[in-house]
């Protein structure tokens, strides 16, 4: 563990614990997020387009939710108390989808994302808290931790690959049920370390705490109903979402208007529009559960040396260039920094959007260069495709993440960062409508389908580098907009040696 704490930057106590929590904590979804569509489609006889349909509500529960995360766990329940009743929820959510039918999915899902959806704010507030506002250390903390985190999905791809080659779902929700037991234990076992730092629930009275614990508690249970009730009408459920995301960042406008701090004002602002960007870059990332992986099951070789890639494997690609890239991206801005370089947000932010737009443009390269006989595409067109999205990955979701330490002002910072995660929900919903525009490979063979595939990743990639290309150019504005807290003047020192406290600038 003292390895490990040394090799995240000398962050502070509970840096490492969350780095090997993140690794359990993120099996389970990494198994439910690459088998949904396979699993409704193979065993459940779902159409494609109602497959994605379901995958795309599915991510924007489990990212939207996390707005609600922030808010429960820094003012009801602690961040640390409701990561573990999270937890718990996803546990009794594999279970009931390890039973194999239509009901038993809409309810495992219900429980599943209500746990998902509310924990994984905890673990990012968790572990911001432990930084102040100006900390560059916390940016190598958070690619540590999104490296943990890429651990648990590249365990969790592998497992649903072994399992989906047989096709063995039951045994493959209660292995991914497992992760969540080893995570809850690792909490426990360090459960002081974990604790919260400066949030308003610390503020409370003994009767308060209790009040509040009791209504967080209630809060979580009528959560799992209401998802359970709109999973069952997805259609109209992404309309509300999509109306509510909307909502959300008006409300976060509004109180950019009205903040008196005009160094945090301008602040929010530069966070609502790199969040356009991160919009963008997310709704093609999410398709890789979903039209991507239609589009390698059908319309790809994906032999290598002689062995058959299964779908879910393909999602290690991304775990790879993460994990091994992480680490060596934080050292690397780390020296580029020291020698005076200037890496900042904006920059980072557009050069992981183009990027994804070339990781899509690579896909109808392969489309027209595939094999004239059978129409698939050669594996390495996909192969690159991922690197491409997973290095654009390591540029801006991490980053992202630690921003808002850096960006939002104290008191919304529970909020902010769930909203940040809402971003990724609703470009969940719109990767399920661009997978829903996917050709139906019931529709004929690779050779009758690429030109439908070729079409809609070129249009998705253009428009992808277009965005990157308008956030190049606003660099400079944003740079104008993004500005750290003064530094405290230096306390006086008596001639004793003392530091005078009379005068203390909090």
């Amino acid at each position: 563990m003292s390895f490990l704490q040394r090799r995240l930057a000398n962050a502070a106590p509970g840096t490492a614990t969350l780095f090997l929590i993140q690794i359990f904590c993120t099996l389970a979804f990494a198994v439910l997020y690459s088998s949904l569509v396979l699993y409704a489609t193979k065993h459940l006889h779902f159409p494609v387009k109602d497959a994605a349909l379901m995958m795309g509500v599915f991510g924007a529960f489990n990212y939207g939710l996390h707005l609600f995360g922030g808010y429960l766990g820094g003012r009801f329940l602690s961040n640390r108390n409701l990561f573990v009743v999270g937890m718990l929820l996803q546990i009794i959510g594999c279970l009931l989808i390890s039973l194999g039918s239509n009901a038993m999915l809409y309810a495992g899902l219900a429980f599943f994302l209500t746990g998902s959806g509310l924990n994984v704010t905890c673990v990012n507030m968790m572990l911001t808290q432990r930084f102040t506002p100006a900390d560059n250390r916390r940016e190598s903390a958070f690619l540590w931790n999104y490296a943990g985190m890429n651990i648990g999905f590249f365990v969790g791809f592998t497992g649903a690959g072994i399992f989906q080659a047989t096709e063995n779902y039951n045994a493959l929700f209660i292995f991914a049920a497992a992760g969540n037991v080893v995570a809850i234990a690792l909490t426990v076992l360090n459960w002081k370390t974990l604790a919260d730092i400066s949030t308003p629930l610390m503020t409370a009275t003994p009767r308060q705490w209790r009040l509040r614990l009791l209504a967080g508690a209630a809060i979580v249970v009528l959560i799992v109903p209401s998802v359970w009730a709109l999973l069952m009408h997805p259609v109209s459920t992404g309309a509300l979402v999509k109306g509510f995301s909307a909502f959300v960042f008006a409300v976060i406008g509004v109180l950019a208007l009205r903040h008196p701090d005009r160094r945090e004002r301008k602040n929010m602002f530069a966070y609502l529009i790199l969040a356009i960007g991160s919009l963008t870059f997310w709704a093609l990332y999410q398709m890789a559960p979903n039209g991507l992986q239609i589009f390698a099951e059908h319309n790809v070789n994906r032999v290598v040396m002689g062995y058959e890639v299964q779908p879910q494997w393909i999602q290690n690609i991304n775990c790879m260039v993460i994990v091994l890239g992480g680490p060596l991206l934080a050292a690397w801005f780390a020296r580029l920094r020291e020698k005076g370089w200037k890496i900042d947000i904006p920059k980072q932010f557009a050069g992981a959007v183009i990027l994804m737009g070339i990781g899509f443009l690579c896909l109808p390269v392969g489309i027209r260069l595939a094999d004239p006989s059978s129409g698939q595409s050669a594996f390495v067109w996909l192969f690159l495709s991922y690197v491409f999205q997973s290095v654009g990955e390591l540029l801006i979701s991490p980053i992202g993440y630690a921003m808002i330490g850096r960006l939002a002002p104290r008191q919304y910072q529970g909020s902010m960062m769930g909203a940040w995660m809402l971003v990724t929900g609703v470009a969940s919903l719109f990767a399920g409508d661009f997978s829903s525009m996917v050709p139906d490979p019931g529709a004929g063979s690779p050779l009758t389908t690429n030109a439908g595939y070729a079409a809609l990743f070129s249009a998705l990639g253009w428009g992808s580098v277009a965005v990157g290309v308008a956030l190049v150019l606003l660099i400079p504005f944003l740079n104008k907009l993004i500005g750290d807290a003064p530094t405290a003047p230096a306390q006086p020192v008596t001639p004793a040696g003392k530091v005078d406290n009379s005068e203390t600038v909090l």
